[in-house]
């Protein structure tokens, strides 16, 4: 009987040393995790739990604090659009007639887009000047895209932002019906310029929110790079419906990018499109996956890229803050000093938007490359 007690005695002694080491064993591993994480992918809180302070460095050469970074935009927005979006508010449409007027007439489409989405998101909110713009010009071909993207841009506030898990069962029968009368919507907007590859941009997002087959998709795709092979929006927003979290893979995702790299003329910032697809699809925390060989010479594609883009290009400053990003990951902190200063003040950009608080990762990465450059002065 003794003998069979201090077997039980010693098993029951030996399972608890075996789970004191498994605690410690995760205790450990744990605390090396986090160190690891939090010297190679700054999250905001490396500094300290109080207020922030800008440091010495970053004053010295005008950098802004994150309560003074713009959270809304990637660049400052133009005076034009300004002046149209300020009008609109007032319930006044002919200031946004003659700027998309003036798009269309120039076949600038790339801001013909960007201008279109923005007044766009103010027609979702309250569509007042657009009936307005509408009645008076019922066969507008301009009225008619902004018409078409602003119900685009509802059924994707009706839907919100958050995981599929996170939206209501009623959230998405009006997404998807809103998204329904948008085809038709689209559909009119491309007959009133048959020129203009804006309503087809558009109507991805209504594809990516109804599942359009990979065909359907592909049609689409031909009539945007008919009109217009190498713009970045519409590379965007297809790069988009490719990635795996929507309607494609990161495999399908990652030979779109590729491709539209390689075709692309020097100065249409398309080489941003394999840093933007990795960034999509990177799941991980270890920082050497944005340092082989192959990242680094991403980068400097994009460099050469920027470098040689139109200086006015509507887009230029989404490029620079994801240059700013990984040129401070490989630590290439030189070089990513002169992006951050150069699109400093607004932070409405990947990869910002997509953290919990921009402008605290923002500020947190460009203050690390600030004091790691050798030189900022």
């Amino acid at each position: 009987m003794i003998t069979l007690l201090w077997a039980v005695l010693a098993v029951i002694v030996l399972i608890v040393l075996a789970i004191g080491l498994w605690f410690l064993k995760a205790i450990v591993q744990g605390a090396l995790e986090g160190w690891r994480s939090g010297s190679e992918e700054p999250d905001g809180s490396d500094e300290s739990d109080g207020p922030y302070e800008l440091p010495e460095e970053c004053a010295a050469i005008g950098l802004l604090p994150p309560d003074r970074q713009n959270t809304d935009s990637a660049s400052p927005v133009t005076a034009e659009l300004t002046a149209a979006l300020d009008a609109v508010a007032r319930g006044e449409w002919e200031p946004a007639a003659a700027l998309l007027g003036r798009t269309a007439a120039e076949r600038d489409w790339e801001n013909r887009s960007s201008y279109a989405f923005d007044l766009g998101e103010k027609a979702a909110q309250d569509d007042t000047w657009l009936l307005a713009w509408e009645t008076a010009r019922p066969d507008d071909p301009d009225a008619a895209v902004v018409r078409a993207r602003s119900t685009v841009c509802l059924a994707w506030d009706i839907r919100g932002g958050k995981r599929a898990q996170y939206t209501t069962g009623e959230q998405f029968r009006g997404f998807h019906a809103t998204l329904q009368r948008s085809r038709a919507e689209t559909e009119r907007a491309a007959g009133l310029n048959p020129e203009d590859p804006t309503p087809y941009i558009t109507e991805i997002w209504t594809a990516l929110g109804l599942g359009y087959p990979h065909a359907e998709m592909d049609r689409i795709w031909a009539a945007i790079t008919e009109r217009a092979p190498y713009h970045y929006e519409a590379h965007f927003s297809a790069v988009q419906y490719w990635c795996q979290k929507w309607r494609g893979s990161h495999e399908l995702a990652r030979a779109f990018a590729a491709e539209a790299a390689a075709k692309a003329p020097l100065g249409s910032l398309l080489t941003a499109f394999p840093l933007i697809v990795h960034f999509e699809h990177d799941e991980t925390t270890d920082q050497e996956v944005d340092r082989t060989p192959e990242m680094v010479a991403l980068v400097d594609a994009a460099l050469a890229d920027v470098a040689a883009a139109d200086p006015a290009h509507p887009r230029l400053a989404e490029v620079r803050h994801l240059l700013a990003y990984y040129l401070s990951l490989q630590d290439r902190d030189e070089a990513a000093v002169e992006q951050f200063r150069l699109v400093d003040g607004y932070v409405g950009a990947l990869p910002w938007r997509y953290r919990a608080d921009p402008a605290a990762e923002y500020c947190s990465l460009r203050d690390q490359s600030v004091r790691a450059a050798p030189a900022t002065a």
